[in-house]
């Protein structure tokens, strides 16, 4: 596996409240999470899901599980740090509404699960051609999808920026849980909305053909949503199923 990530605040936000996670060492493991909500509570919520998820999948994933069993602790992760987000909001004052979006990607063998809640985002990169696999947890997104407006116009809509789910905000949560094939040289790239805002799948790929899964190509990545506006934090991890060149 080949993986590069970079986070930045961008040129508005006075403090970067996206996180990131690499790990790969029991398995492979990748997750962005773009926080929000009191004082400080957008980083504290992104950082503490990040850790919670990360630390219940090293402890229950075994690289032989069969994918539903993979699946069903992807979930139980969710929940637990749903949970851990939640109580912190009710106890500290500078926590109080706070959330975070949650996409992450474990790669096991030749197969990619996905976890996802919110509007940050997961693309396959396959055989020459990109599409989002994860379906964003939005006002917007919702009125594409009736039909109200279209892909476009939701790029430029005032309210673009309303999730309907998130984790941590509310008791409960529901999880967008999926496994795919990850073949030899798949590429799997994920990003918080401060990137998926400014720039769409096919600018995306440009990059990639142009400058190949390198720390390179997720520093331009970001350097072009800043030059397009920079109103968010950006967040990007691209992934490789490939051996170390």
């Amino acid at each position: 596996m080949k993986a590069f990530g970079c986070t930045d605040v961008g040129k508005v936000r006075p403090v970067n409240e996206d996180n990131y996670c690499i790990y790969e060492d029991k398995f492979k493991l990748y997750i962005v999470a773009d926080g929000m909500g009191g004082h400080r509570g957008g980083d504290v919520a992104s950082s503490l899901a990040i850790e919670y998820i990360k630390e219940h999948l090293i402890k229950y994933i075994e690289i032989e599980m069969e994918p539903r069993d993979v699946e069903g602790i992807i979930f139980e992760s969710f929940n637990r740090a749903n949970t851990e987000v939640y109580n912190k909001s009710l106890k500290e004052e500078d926590c109080n509404g706070m959330g975070t979006t949650v996409t992450l990607a474990l790669t096991i063998n030749d197969k990619v699960y996905i976890g996802h809640v919110g509007d940050s985002r997961a693309y396959l990169y396959s055989k020459g051609e990109i599409k989002q696999i994860t379906e964003d947890h939005s006002l917007v997104a919702e009125l594409v999808k009736n039909g109200s407006i279209t892909a476009r116009e939701a790029r430029r809509h005032p309210q673009k920026n309303i999730i309907t789910r998130a984790l941590g905000t509310e008791k409960t949560i529901k999880v967008d849980i999926f496994s795919l094939d990850f073949i030899e040289q798949d590429i799997i790239i994920l990003c918080t909305d401060g990137l998926s805002n400014y720039i769409d799948e096919l600018e995306i790929k440009s990059i990639i053909d142009k400058l190949g899964v390198m720390n390179e190509s997720c520093q331009e990545l970001v350097y072009l949503a800043n030059k397009k506006g920079g109103c968010d934090n950006i967040t990007i991890i691209i992934v490789k199923n490939t051996e170390l060149e």
